[in-house]
Order: structure tokens, then sequence, then C-alpha cells
């Protein structure tokens, strides 16, 4: 049995995670594969007060970086969690470098003494807007080519429980990480949205970690926003703005994952 865990705001995390899973199961059709949203469990189990157990004998995390480290949310997940698996594989997308990312994670999986752990950095669309603006076509077809080679690299590292180590000490990723951190608990605020937004609610359908809610019929923005940009990304008529985001701005979402796939 193999288990994959992901965390995705607009498809790149969940593509990788679904081809994982596709080509172990085209190798080796008696295996089975079972996925689970990060955002959800963390979710549910922070509400009931619960025990997150891993169980499997393959566990695969597949994840963005934000800002050279982990989303709060995941670190989170994996820090609670209990494991009772001897084999870890974690796959981190990124659009411009994951640098550190991979490090910090690894951290956590050695203090719960995880036997065999392998690590891999998977290259996909950046969907930063508010920073890197929207990507052109070109570059969404040269980057999603690479991300499709590196995953099914992946996949066979992981089909083979082959091991692979991270440096886990990189002092600048982890002081870009923590501005990062510091500016999510305040930079929820600076969203705004237009007159155009009919009330859809597809930016709180599509947020994984559940920090938009509709209120009289248009999204607010709490706290527990991970500036994942999902809902910008997302929203069907761009009424949605953040720092440099105008409204109108394109957004983006993996060619290969529609936006129901991305709903909880």
């Amino acid at each position: 049995m193999t288990k994959i865990y992901y965390f995705s705001s607009t498809g790149n995390s969940l593509w990788t995670a679904r081809k994982i899973a596709q080509f172990i199961c085209e190798t080796n059709p008696a295996e089975k594969c079972e996925f689970f949203n990060i955002g959800v469990l963390a979710r549910n189990a922070k509400e009931n007060n619960s025990e997150i157990i891993i169980e499997a004998d393959t566990v695969v995390f597949v994840f963005p970086s934000y800002a050279y480290g982990m989303p709060l949310i995941v670190r989170w997940f994996c820090q609670n969690a209990v494991y009772k698996t001897s084999y870890v594989a974690s796959l981190v997308t990124y659009g411009s470098s994951p640098l550190g990312t991979l490090g910090s994670l690894r951290k956590i999986l050695k203090k719960k003494k995880i036997e065999k752990m392998f690590f891999a950095n998977i290259p996909a669309v950046e969907n930063f807007l508010a920073m890197f603006g929207t990507p052109k076509p070109k570059k969404i077809k040269e980057r999603c080519a690479m991300q499709e080679r590196t995953t099914i690299e992946a996949a066979c590292s992981i089909i083979d429980k082959r091991e692979k180590y991270v440096f886990g000490f990189y002092p600048f990723s982890f002081f870009v990480s923590s501005l990062f951190v510091l500016g999510v608990k305040v930079l929820h605020k600076w969203y705004r949205v237009s007159d155009k937004c009919t009330g859809c609610a597809v930016c709180e359908k599509v947020c994984p970690v559940s920090a938009v809610k509709m209120k009289d019929n248009r999204p607010t923005f709490t706290s527990g926003c991970e500036l994942c940009q999902g809902c910008v990304n997302l929203c069907p008529l761009r009424a949605i703005s953040f720092v440099r985001v105008r409204f109108g701005t394109m957004g983006y979402i993996h060619p290969e994952i529609k936006i129901n796939d991305l709903m909880k």
C-alpha cells in the first residue's frame, strides 16, 4: 500500500501526486495507492483534537515550496503525525528555487525516527502572481515538461525504495522563510474583491486551508491564509486582487488539472 499526502492550490503538486500514483500502479498493478489532502486532514485533526496516524508500506508527501520553506499547515501536519512506516518519500514542487525546503522536512522526519527517506525537488510553473506575474504559455510548456520528467524519475526511485540525502542546514533559506511566515500573519488583510464578484464561492472551495469564508455572498480572508494564491489564480471572474495583482489579471492552473479537482 502506498499512501500519498498532497497539498496543492493551483494543481502543480496534485498533478505530481497523481502521476506518481499512475506510474506506480502501471508498474505494479497489484499495488494500491490512496490520496489524502493534507489541508483537509489537518483541519479535521485540529477541529476534533484527533490523532493523525500515517500507516503504509510507502508514504509519499507532495507539496510546494513557499519562500524556500514548507507551508505552515504541511509543517504542522508532518510534525504532529504518528508514523507507522519505515519509508517516506518527500517531493517538493517549486517555481524559482526550493532551497532548504526539504532540509526542513528531513529534520522533522529524522526526529520521528523514519528509517529510510527519499527526497526530490520537482520543478513546476511559478504561480505566485504578486511577485512573478502571470506565467507565459512558453514557460508553462517548458516547466510542465520538466515537471513530468523529474516526477517520473522520482516515481522510479520510490518504486525501488531508494534513499536520498538532503542537507538540512540552509541559513538563508531559514531567514527568508521566517520573514514569509511573519508576513503571512498580516498580508491576508491585503486581499480586495471587486464589484464583479458574484458570490460563486470558488475561492472558498479551493482554499486548501479553509481560510476563505463567504459572508453576505462575498469572500472574506482570515488569518489562516497561507498566501498560496489559489483564490487569486482560480477566481473565474478575476475579481480578487492582492498587492501587485490587479483585478482582471490572468491566473494559472496546471494545464491537466481542473478547478473541480482542487475543490475540497
